[in-house]
């Protein structure tokens, strides 16, 4: 009597994989899609602060050099001795 075992054509480790990889079907293309944060959008709207801001350093600096900025200094008096008492506003 002879056995010859397993037949070794049919013996594919790597047969279901093929398989598989057959049958997996292409994924579709999502859309791309951009969510902004709430801060993110705080901070674009504070581009606006940012030029009034801009705007009025340049009137200052301006009113520096034509002489005309008038510094109340009794109001600066006050503002130092609050900082340096810790009463900071």
């Amino acid at each position: 009597m002879k056995i010859n075992g397993v037949n070794g054509s049919n013996l594919n480790p790597y047969q279901k994989q093929l398989q598989k990889q057959g049958q997996v079907k292409p994924t579709t293309q999502h859309q791309d899609k951009v969510e902004i944060s709430n801060k993110a959008k705080q901070l674009q709207e504070e581009q606006g602060i940012a030029k009034v801001r801009k705007e009025k350093v340049e009137n200052l600096k301006q009113q520096v050099q034509n002489g005309e900025y008038d510094i109340n200094s009794k109001k600066t008096a006050e503002k130092m001795i609050d900082f340096w008492t810790n009463k900071r506003i």
